[in-house]
This record gives structure tokens, C-alpha cells and sequence, in this order.
């Protein structure tokens, strides 16, 4: 193929995203046959790309965006370890004190959590969860502050910059948080990378960190790092968490409260 000359900059960016996204993985030697340009120019138009998000780079070439696979559906989670998501969520729930400002995450664990709040009396929630705001939203003793934001409507949350923002400017004691995966060494991770900033927002928001999660969550490393284990002070999970993990995180002064 022949480009034209008369090409602009934006045009052959935009015809080197198409070829990139046909045929998956290019060199710059191929860029430069395809649109007779220089490796430099090729070089610079990849740098372009993959700033804008289209594509990603790696040395001497790059590849087409790795899409992740559609949401599943939160609530059709609900049922995966249903049983020991309401223990967890009920013991969680026990470490919430009358007065306490406290972040509820998104998730079918964190879900649970709420339901076991909502006679509680004097009570502050922030969360980004819809589903948490609905089921609260009734509860007279429970004062509930909804995170803005752009609309996850596989997980029924709120992220990016709008819900951010609010974060910077609330002090919870407590965050409470549903984790997709977490590991010794991996530390706290998710799947689900446009929402690792909002995530990394409401980790650092709070005074302390308690995660609920299932045994099947541990051992289990993903795309996005929301934060070290470090910064875990509790982790609630069901009776089935692997000793050898168990062990791990006494080793590093983490409560591990199982149910």
C-alpha cells in the first residue's frame, strides 16, 4: 500500500491503528514498508497512539489493545459463595462502632456488610456502591453520603474523577472494601483498570483498611495494583482461606478474623 502524500498526521495515526488492529502485533520495520516512512516517524506515531490509549507499545513495535472481558454482572455474583459472603458481612459488620464514619466498597461482599447495618443508630456511610445506597437508604439512624461520578453498571458503582474528588475531601475511620484478588506478594489487585484510580482513592481515604473477601480471592493476582498488603490492618474471609496464607499474614501483623 501506497500512502498518499497528502496524508496529515492524524489521518495515517488513524490508518496505522487500523493495521495495528488487523493484524494484532507490527514492527516498525513493517510501519515503515506499509506507509513509507521513516522508523523515526513511525517511531513517534506509536508514541502518539499509545498515549492516546489506542495501542500498546513494546521495544521495536506494538500490539493492539488487550480489551478486558465484558463486567460480569454484580448481582449475578451474588450467588458465588453466597453462604460465606453473609458470614463475612455479619462479622464485618461487628467491627463497625456506634459513631463511626465508616466507606463501604462496591461488591456483593461489601453488599452484605450493609445489610447488617442498617439498624444501627449513629452511623456515617460513604460508598460508591448503588446497590449499598439502596439498601441503606431506608435506615433513619444511618447518615449516607453517595460518591458522584461516571456509572460501572456491571458493578452498580460510581468511579473516575467526580467520585475522586469527593474522596479527597472525607476522612473515614474505617474503609471496608471487596477485593478481586489479593496475594502475599501481589498485594491488592483488579481486573477492571479504569476504576484502579477510584480504588486507589478510597484505600487512601481511610485510617484503617478491612478487607472481606472469600478464600477464593486469596492467592489470585490481576491487571490493576490498588495497593500493597501493607497497608491491610484486618481481612475477614471464611473458614476455607489456606492455612499457608493464613500464616503469611499473621506473619505480617495483619488480624485475620475467619468465619
Amino acid at each position: 500500500m501506497e500512502t498518499p502524500v497528502t496524508l496529515s498526521n492524524l489521518e495515517r495515526q488513524e490508518l496505522i491503528t487500523q493495521f495495528i488492529e488487523k493484524n494484532q502485533r507490527v514492527t516498525i520495520d513493517q510501519l515503515r514498508a506499509q506507509f513509507l516512512i521513516s522508523p523515526a516517524t513511525a517511531r513517534r506515531d506509536l508514541k502518539i497512539l499509545a498515549e492516546q490509549g489506542k495501542i500498546q507499545r513494546f521495544h521495536g513495535g506494538a500490539m493492539a489493545n488487550q480489551h478486558e472481558p465484558p463486567d460480569f454482572p454484580t448481582l449475578q455474583r451474588a450467588s458465588e459463595q453466597a453462604e460465606a459472603k453473609k458470614c463475612i458481612g455479619k462479622a464485618a459488620a461487628a467491627l463497625i462502632d456506634e459513631g463511626d464514619v465508616i466507606f463501604l466498597g462496591s461488591g456483593t461482599t461489601t453488599l452484605e456488610v450493609a445489610r447488617h447495618l442498617v439498624d444501627h443508630k449513629n452511623l456515617t456511610v460513604i460508598t460508591n456502591s448503588l446497590l449499598v445506597i439502596n439498601t441503606l437508604i431506608d435506615a433513619q439512624g444511618i447518615t449516607l453520603i453517595a460518591l458522584g461520578g461516571v456509572l460501572r453498571r456491571g458493578e452498580l458503582s460510581f468511579m473516575g474523577h467526580l467520585a475522586e474528588l469527593t474522596l479527597s475531601e472525607v476522612r473515614p475511620a474505617k474503609v471496608i472494601m471487596g477485593v478481586f484478588a489479593i496475594d502475599i506478594n501481589g498485594g491488592i489487585t483488579n481486573k477492571y483498570l479504569p476504576e484502579t484510580s477510584t480504588g486507589r482513592a478510597i484505600i487512601k481515604a481511610g485510617r484503617e483498611l478491612i478487607v472481606v473477601a472469600d478464600h477464593t480471592k486469596f492467592g489470585q493476582i490481576s491487571a490493576g495494583l490498588l495497593a500493597s498488603i501493607n497497608v491491610v490492618n484486618t481481612i475477614v474471609t471464611d473458614s476455607l482461606l489456606n492455612p499457608e496464607i493464613e500464616k503469611q499474614l499473621l506473619a505480617l501483623d495483619k488480624k485475620v478474623i475467619k468465619v
